[in-house]
């Protein structure tokens, strides 16, 4: 059991005299010299004189493109070679782009924006692909276009269906083979047929007498060849067929971890051209990118209200994974911050980039073991991997289950379920009119940004199919037509998750929304930042405002009464008890691999993040750093000291260099019979160094 007792904290501090304002690096020089102190540097803000984000995108990009390229690459083939780039809109690790580079003596890249793309979606009729997944499409593909131009290339680009613009292509350019990535769902499979079958009607034999008839009877035609390149574990080192996938994820991860090798990423040559000769000769036009109205869509661009602007493309991409995991630091606290749900690095947000494969998961792979190597390994470190092998194990369950991912029943063939279609209700869901905070600021979130936490994602997920009893299939195109990072394997791979139809050991999977929000936003500052009526209200009451917000439009299957009272206007946490009990994560993706270190961890992250109003001005991950201390000592403390009476009192400054503050706080842990006490001291300044 865990115990806290906390003392206020004072609401306002003065900064440093300007005379005692030195440099980032110095501040962390002098303070560490007080070794009474274990110091945190906190990075906050961004500073404009090292330039604009463009820019850093841009410098980031390049020396990733610097560390993946190989002079050792040989050029064996002959001809043109055709790539057909699908969702994988990136030269670093493309096989399917590096493998036709080898085998050819030009390369020709294409990219059809497919109008089936911008169509319907299959029951409810949604847009297939909204407006802000639309620009965001479009901005991907003129990164790549202009990533090839720096590589002596350029990439066509047409609006039109695959299976009619490659065939003309190849004929045109008498490409012997067109190279693409595999594709697993039916959709994307189908078209892979039809350019196979249209392939096939192709002569593009060079054996030709001055006549123009052919001298052998045999037709040459153009070979689709499909490369395995959307997953971190390859598909041909799985220890088993995809017919014999285990049905529950831990049994998975635990053999693909035991047992498989992360295969290497692949590099790319100093230079990918030359261009194809018609189109270096101008006989054919590149094509040019379509506008968002030329695709049938209005322009609509990201809310300013967004923590931070998706924008598409490989640059940004490898920029977002160096800010992340190298410029912030971030990486280290992962684990204890996933679960947030505002501000931009709570979690890597990697996952618009990797659906339209603007970036490879064996990338990241890489990344995370260069940085374990380079600074420190840890759950943390650990758990993007873990949530890497989701992806991977939702992808290879399309594969085994086909069409049935789509299906009401779900994989599991569940039968017996009265699922509802009510409009009116679906249209509140939708439009996050709800009367629950909570749900309306997570899908005013998705409807204003193409973004959601994966936190919110499971709770709206669990009120619509377990509060509502509507169709989860309606939730699921919802979000197909919303989200940046749309993908049909973890997008219906989830909602089947969470619906309780797909590979679930747990039918019944419920979220609290009193429980969620006590946990995830207990002052409301998540809610209030969509919903800003709300933030006028006390902190305690923006959950649960009563007539000062909409009326709930369906009660809550299920209560929770350890949500706090309406007219309590602050938590009491020397009254508060953490139960380090087994139920951690009520209904997380992932679930099923708990431990008590994790409910520890939850417990401390809790507490600790009562203080974020006043860390804030350190930068957002204050606390977290806290909670990571608080939790490394409790683990050191041997179950043998516990039993015992012991005190540890640590000291702790922070530093802000935006700031410009040294904070001291004390921090003293009492170990008992009973369990663990945390004691937070007044935080004070320090103005002298």
């Amino acid at each position: 059991m865990i115990n806290v007792l906390a003392l206020s904290i004072p609401v306002s501090i003065q900064p440093l005299p300007t005379s005692l304002r030195p440099a980032k690096s110095l501040i962390a020089h002098k303070v560490r010299q007080r070794s009474r102190y274990q110091v945190f540097l906190i990075n906050c803000g961004f500073n404009s004189a090292t330039g604009s984000m463009g820019e850093k995108a841009d410098i980031a990009a390049a020396d990733a493109f610097k560390r993946y390229t190989s002079n050792k690459l040989v050029r064996k083939g002959k001809g043109i070679a055709i790539v057909w780039c699908r969702n994988d809109l990136r030269l670093l690790d493309n096989e399917a782009l590096c493998k036709a580079w080898v085998a050819s003596e030009a390369l020709l890249p294409v990219f059809c924006f497919d109008p089936r793309q911008f169509g319907t979606t299959y029951h409810f009729g949604f847009p297939k692909t909204g407006e802000l997944r639309a620009q965001y499409i479009l901005e991907g593909v003129s990164d790549l276009r202009k990533n090839l131009q720096k590589k002596g290339l350029d990439l066509f680009v047409e609006f039109g269906k695959p299976e009619k613009v490659l065939p003309r292509l190849a004929a045109a350019t008498a490409a012997h083979t067109v190279f693409a990535h595999k594709e697993t769902c039916s959709e994307e499979l189908l078209v892979e047929r039809l350019v196979r079958k249209n392939l096939a009607k192709i002569d593009i034999s060079s054996n030709k007498s001055s006549d123009g008839t052919s001298k052998s009877a045999k037709v040459q035609s153009p070979r689709l060849e499909l490369v395995w390149g959307g997953t971190m574990y390859h598909l041909d080192d799985l220890p088993f067929t995809t017919a014999q996938l285990p049905d529950v994820y831990t049994q998975f991860r635990k053999a693909v971890e035991t047992r498989c090798q992360v295969r290497t990423t692949f590099k790319i040559p100093p230079s990918l051209g030359p261009k194809p000769k018609p189109f270096s000769d101008g006989e054919i036009d590149w094509g040019t990118i379509p506008t968002l109205e030329q695709l049938g869509l209005q322009d609509r661009q990201q809310s300013p209200l967004g923590v931070m602007r998706f924008i598409g493309g490989e640059t940004t991409a490898l920029h977002r994974l160096q800010d992340y995991f190298w410029e912030k630091d971030r990486l280290r606290i992962y684990k204890e911050t996933r679960n947030g749900m505002l501000g931009a690095d709570y979690s890597t947000k990697i996952s618009p980039w990797l659906a339209l494969g603007f970036i490879s998961p064996r990338y990241i792979y890489e990344e995370v073991k260069r940085y374990e190597k380079e600074r420190i390994s840890n759950e943390s470190t650990y758990w993007v991997l873990f949530e890497l092998i989701w992806r991977d194990y939702f992808r290879f369950v399309s594969m085994k289950y086909g069409n049935a991912i789509f299906h009401l029943e779900g994989p599991r063939r569940v039968k017996g379920i009265k699922w509802s279609q009510n409009k009116e209700l679906f249209e509140c869901w939708r439009t996050g009119t709800t009367g629950y905070p909570m749900i309306d600021a997570n899908m005013k979130e998705l409807m204003a940004t193409g973004f959601m936490s994966n936190r919110g994602r499971q709770i709206v997920c669990s009120f619509l199919v377990r509060d509502m009893g509507i169709d989860w299939r309606m939730g699921a195109e919802w979000f197909e037509s919303l989200l940046l990072d749309y993908d049909p394997c973890s997008n219906y791979g989830n909602w089947t998750y969470g619906a309780g139809v797909g590979n679930d050991p747990r039918e019944d999977r419920y979220f609290s929304i009193p429980k969620q929000a006590q946990n995830y936003d207990p002052e409301g500052d998540y809610v209030a930042h969509w919903i800003p009526e709300l933030s006028k209200l006390n902190k305690s009451q923006r959950h649960f405002p009563g007539q000062a917000y909409l009326k709930p439009v369906v009660p809550l299957k299920f209560s929770n009464p350890g949500r706090p009272k309406p007219d309590s206007n602050r938590r009491d946490f020397s009254k508060m008890e953490f139960k380090n009990s087994g139920n951690k994560r009520d209904g997380a993706q992932g679930a099923s691999d708990g431990s008590q270190a994790d409910t520890l961890m939850e417990e401390i992250a809790l507490f600790c993040s009562c203080f974020d109003p006043y860390f804030r001005m350190f930068g957002p991950y204050c606390s977290h750093h806290l909670c990571m201390k608080i939790a490394e000592t409790i683990k050191e403390n041997s179950a043998a000291q516990r039993k015992k009476r012991v005190k540890l009192q640590n000291r702790y400054c922070f530093a802000s260099s935006s700031l410009s503050l040294l904070i001291k706080l004390e921090v003293s842990l009492h170990f008992s019979g009973e369990g663990c006490w945390i004691m937070i001291s007044h935080p004070t300044v320090l103005t002298e160094m």
